[in-house]
């Protein structure tokens, strides 16, 4: 007998094959072969929202070909991805193929491994329809709200923009943070802090003045500040007690979607969509000499901290071997999950864990996929090795009637951060003190007093509107890299360094729903709506009475908003630059057009002069000596071109610097690894680049 077998990854496809037999064909979908189309709303609002679904434009031959296996077959296996989004691409093709949807034919791999594959192949069930409608709710919710919001939104600002379901929740948490930074008002504070040492050693150590007569006081100005250190001059500075104690550290958990994006953000640099990319690239598979074809790791788009006991017994034996026993903890390590998880499958975790860090790198693969794979099989390993203990010591000082603190930590024992300690917005201070003991007088090496000013709430980073989106309960594992791709690739947001900050379109889209579309723009009821999808998916609720009990609401006050601003056009502030209109002599503006950004003169209708928007770089063209402009291909990747095109046609992808080639003069370009190369024709030069080094703080 002959059995078909469908995935979703052509990548997939080549790694399951080689663990199933000759019977098997494993052909790939290439995802969704079944969509709403674009072209249109294709849901019937008055037929209880139903789906109008469309075979994806340029997947016909795909499909006729999927129907061509399927007939020679004597059976059809659907594994797509463990998820509902897989879910729904098995139900389009068992579908499209006349599959019986109540047969045994849906099969999921937690793990492209020889074991999972077995696994799953062992434990074939019915298409799962409440994951199904849960994905089909999802899907029509952010269609209506697109088709019927985006186009309103567009007329009463600008011409293309889009509105989505989530994207506006998570927009309106960035321009609030922003708004918030705005209204601070910075509060004065000051601190004293004294340079200290003990009789029997020399070294100095660092005590912070904490109050008066046993009471906290806060320094709210220098008069204050200056009456305490009058009050301390040639006081005696007293150990007056001394606290030690011992601090356990516990790992953290191993990785779900949501915080492997935050960390691979903070430690690696990535985007979320550059994450998402290669962590599907190392669950779908690849070579590992003296390992074969295997995904190195559990699917990564997951909720759940729960670890096999067969990876967990992997681990522990591990554990001791390389690191020692006393590196496994005396009692095994659970983690406790948040309410409603979908505990579908594993953390995520490397799949055999004798595939270390080292023994990857050496298979060939790239350098993202290394870092990647080391970070997920360093929190892994981490999270299921002993706790950290500290030496804590907590010592009070007082001089006159003054009262002084000071703190440390020493490691007694490393444990799990021999390994891997998580990245942190704000590190961890401290350091050992010296030997003290209760009674001992202390010579003072220095005394001062410092101004300091409160700090406004930081800019959200990508890991940290991750964290925020994930405790409010607003979109899921899946959606964090799509919502943010949108709304930087609409020119919402912008980053500057690693923040993200709205620009004022973005504050203006925020503003209108804020004030027309309450729900839409509300944290709250957003987080209500994903419980709901989450409700429908788990078969506790319809999604026909949920889109209904949405979409009504919705519609009228969509009908009323339309009614009240009518002719209502809000006007964005233009951004003047210094180019002169050569028709009229007015200094132009930067538009936005469907194209793109462009320069107009102020004057229309009187003066319709336009010029295309060019960005200066410090660049010279290596070629005729014209200026280096950043330029956008059609697809919107950057690159680099001469302001003298067409005479002049040099374009590269290099990033043109301000420093120049000591040879010849010319504009140095930096290349990939950090090379600074000279495009001069004839030259060649090209040198190493200096890194940055970061200033100290004061």
């Amino acid at each position: 007998m002959s059995t078909l077998v469908i995935v979703e990854s052509p990548t997939k496809k080549t790694t399951i094959k080689k663990y199933l037999g000759k019977d098997y064909t494993v052909v790939a979908s290439n995802g969704h072969v079944r969509d709403l189309p674009g072209s249109k709303l294709s849901v019937d609002v008055d037929h209880d929202f139903e789906p109008k679904y469309a075979i994806v434009k340029g997947k016909g031959d795909l499909v006729k070909n999927l129907m061509e296996a399927a007939e020679k077959s004597d059976n059809v296996l659907l594994a797509t991805d463990p998820d509902r989004e897989g879910e729904a691409i098995s139900w389009h093709l068992a579908t499209l193929l006349g599959l019986d949807l109540k047969a045994a034919d849906r099969v999921t791999f937690n793990e492209i491994t020889k074991s999972g594959i077995e696994a799953g192949m062992k434990q074939p069930r019915a298409i799962d329809m409440d994951l199904v409608n849960a994905q089909q709710a999802r899907r029509i919710l952010d269609r209506l709200v697109g088709y019927r919001l985006s186009p309103f939104v567009s007329q009463k600002i600008r011409r293309g923009l889009s509105a989505g379901r989530v994207q506006s929740v998570a927009l309106r948490l960035i321009v609030d943070r922003e708004k918030e930074i705005r209204a601070f008002v910075p509060e004065e504070y000051w601190s004293i802090t004294a340079k200290l040492v003990p009789p029997s050693s020399k070294k100095q150590f660092k005590a912070a003045f904490y109050g008066q007569n046993g009471k906290k006081v806060k320094l709210t100005n220098k008069e204050k500040t200056d009456a305490v250190l009058a009050q301390l001059d040639g006081a005696e500075y007293k150990v007056a007690s001394v606290t030690k104690s011992v601090r356990k550290k516990s790992p953290q958990p191993p990785f779900i979607t949501s915080t492997m994006q935050q960390e691979a953000s903070r430690k690696l640099g990535f985007q979320s969509k550059r994450t998402m990319k290669v962590a599907q690239e190392l669950y779908e598979g690849m070579d590992v000499p003296g390992f074969g074809t295997l995904g190195v790791i559990t699917y990564m788009r997951t909720d759940s901290l729960r670890i096999s006991e067969e990876a967990r017994a992997s681990a522990k034996q591990f554990i001791a071997a390389n690191y020692g026993k006393e590196y496994v903890p005396a009692k095994q390590r659970y983690f406790k999950q948040k309410n409603k998880v979908q505990d579908g499958h594993e953390a995520i975790r490397p799949t055999n864990i004798l595939i270390t860090p080292e023994v990857f790198a050496a298979s060939g693969a790239s350098r993202d996929q290394v870092k990647l794979y080391k970070l997920i099989w360093e929190r892994f390993v981490a999270s299921l090795m002993a706790e950290c203990l500290q030496d804590t010591v907590k010592v009070d000082i007082t001089a006159a009637n003054c009262l002084f603190k000071a703190s440390g930590y020493t490691v007694k024992f490393d444990g799990y951060t021999r390994l891997y300690e998580e990245s942190a917005d704000e590190e961890e201070t401290g350091g050992a003190l010296p030997a003290l003991g209760e009674g001992d007088i202390l010579r003072l090496r220095g005394l001062d007093g410092a101004q300091h000013f409160t700090q406004p709430p930081a800019r959200y980073t990508e890991a940290t509107l991750i964290k925020t989106l994930e405790e409010n309960g607003i979109g899921r594992p899946s959606t964090y890299a799509s919502i943010l791709t949108t709304i930087l690739s609409r020119e919402y947001v912008v980053r500057e360094s690693r923040h993200i900050k709205p620009t004022e379109l973005g504050e203006a889209i925020t503003d209108l729903l804020e004030s027309k579309f309450p729900k839409i723009a509300d944290v709250t009821f957003t987080a209500q709506m994903e419980q709901s999808l989450d409700d429908i998916g788990q078969g506790e609720r319809d999604y026909i009475e949920m889109l209904h009990t949405f979409y009504d609401d919705f519609e009228d006050n969509l009908s009323k908003v339309k009614k009240e601003m009518e002719g209502v056009k809000i006007k964005l502030k233009e951004e003047e630059t210094d180019v002169k209109c050569e028709k009229c002599g007015a200094n132009m503006v930067v538009k936005v057009g469907r194209f793109g950004k462009f320069l107009a003169c102020p004057n229309y209708p009187k003066c319709k002069n336009t010029k295309p928007f060019v960005v200066n770089t410090e660049g010279v063209c290596p070629r005729c000596g014209g200026q280096v402009v950043t330029k956008k291909s059609k697809r919107g990747y950057k690159f680099y071109g001469c302001s003298n095109y067409p005479d002049c046609n040099f374009m590269t992808w290099d990033e043109p610097t301000a420093e120049k080639c000591p040879e010849c003069g010319s504009t140095l370009f930096k290349q990939k690894g950090g090379v600074l190369a000279c495009l001069k024709e004839d030259c060649g030069f090209s040198k190493k680049a200096q890194r940055k080094t970061k200033k100290a703080s004061k």
